[in-house]
Formats: C-alpha cells, sequence, structure tokens
C-alpha cells in the first residue's frame, strides 16, 4: 500500500530488500532468548491482545504463532513495518488515528467477528507512553471480545532513547510474560465517564504488569525519553 506523495522514489526497491533481511535479523535475535516463566494462562481466540508499545518486540515471536491481524499506520515507516510484520506472520490493518482510522476499526471488528485475533498497541505509535487510548476500549465493546492484557520484560536488554524508551532483549536472554485475565467490557456504554473508567482500568493493568515482569528480573526500565 504505496500512498502516492509519501514515499520517496528508491523506497520500492528498498521495500523488497530491506523487510525481509530485518525479518531475517529479528528472528535470529529472538531465537536466542529462553522464555523462562508465563504467568497466566493462554486466551482462546478470538481476542483482542494489548499491550505497551514499549514492549512490541518479543511479541514478533511470541505472538507470531497465533497469527493476530495488528493496526499499522498509513505512515512510510508503517509500509515498512507492515511488511516486516506479514514476513513474520502477522496480519495487518493499516489506519492510525490521523489517516484511515474509522475504516481501520471497522476492520479489526470485521476480522474479530471472522474469529480472528487482533493486537493493539494501547499507547498508539507515537504516545504519550504508557497512557491507554480509547481505541482498544472501543473495539471491544463493538465487537465483544475480551481483552487480553500482555506483557514481558528481560534479564538483558537494550534501551532505545525513543519516545517509550523502546527495548529490545538482548541475545541469549531470558524472558518473563504476563498474561492478563481477559478483560470483559459493556457492549454499551452509558456515558463517557464509564469509558474513561475501562481505559483507566486497562492502563493500570498494563502498567502494573510491566512492573511485575521487570520485578521478576530485579530491573528497573524507563518509559519517558531522556531530555
Amino acid at each position: 500500500m504505496i500512498v502516492k506523495g509519501v514515499f520517496r522514489w528508491y523506497d520500492p526497491f528498498l521495500l523488497n530488500l530491506v523487510p525481509p533481511f530485518i525479518t531475517s535479523l529479528i528472528k535470529a535475535l529472538l531465537s536466542t532468548c529462553s522464555i523462562i516463566y508465563i504467568e497466566g494462562k493462554d486466551a482462546s481466540a478470538p481476542c483482542i491482545y494489548v499491550s505497551w508499545h514499549q514492549r512490541m518486540f518479543f511479541f514478533a515471536r511470541y505472538l507470531a504463532k497465533k497469527s493476530p491481524i495488528i493496526l499499522i499506520s498509513q505512515s512510510r515507516d508503517g509500509e515498512y513495518g507492515a511488511r516486516i510484520a506479514e514476513h513474520l506472520g502477522f496480519g495487518c490493518v493499516r489506519g492510525s488515528s490521523t489517516r484511515g482510522g474509522l475504516k481501520a476499526f471497522r476492520q479489526m471488528i470485521e476480522h474479530i467477528k471472522q474469529g480472528k485475533s487482533i493486537g493493539i498497541l494501547a499507547d498508539g505509535p507515537l504516545g504519550p507512553p504508557r497512557v491507554a487510548k480509547k481505541g482498544p476500549i472501543l473495539i471491544a465493546s463493538k465487537s465483544g471480545a475480551p481483552i487480553v492484557p500482555l506483557m514481558w520484560s528481560s534479564n538483558k536488554f537494550w534501551i532505545l532513547n525513543s519516545w517509550d524508551r523502546y527495548i529490545i532483549p538482548k541475545p541469549f536472554s531470558k524472558i518473563v510474560i504476563r498474561q492478563g485475565n481477559p478483560l470483559l467490557v459493556p457492549s454499551r456504554f452509558s456515558s463517557s465517564e464509564e469509558v474513561e473508567y475501562y481505559r483507566k482500568r486497562l492502563q493500570n493493568i498494563l502498567n502494573n504488569y510491566a512492573k511485575w515482569c521487570d520485578e521478576f528480573f530485579g530491573v528497573r526500565i524507563p518509559c519517558k525519553k531522556e531530555k
């Protein structure tokens, strides 16, 4: 999906080379990591897997076998990300709050109704970090699917100085995963305050799980970019 005016003249060439190469690197790195403990039971499909943007990397391995549909923006970077995601085994819906959001919202609901699970990063592509948006709550309400909070941490990792302090596990590191009980939301909300209640509830669960996973290894991972 190459949007006219967004991409550069050399992108069609790079899009055939870069995503397969990066996918190979990701798979090679993650294959060396060991999952030593999983807290919580695996969820049954269809469901809505939700995590923070910072913790996305290891799900390239852990969720790939479940083949969920994930939401990726229609930006230039999003196109590269979508190609990589497809090579990893994910399906993609393209859209964001700034472009194609309503159409993407409807497509995600339709995938759930067809029996497929989806994956959403609750703090979106640009944050603020660890502040949940309403999207997962509204999709859960319209589709009837439960939200399954997911989090992971590692004993050894790199931290990028990005807006979310994105983390990447180092080779041969140990991984712990926390899977939450399915969170059900009403099919209809009586007020915007009720939507906000569930948004904050999801946000608190994700933050508590991030803390739990980090404390498992005795580490403290920041979530804000250094000034």
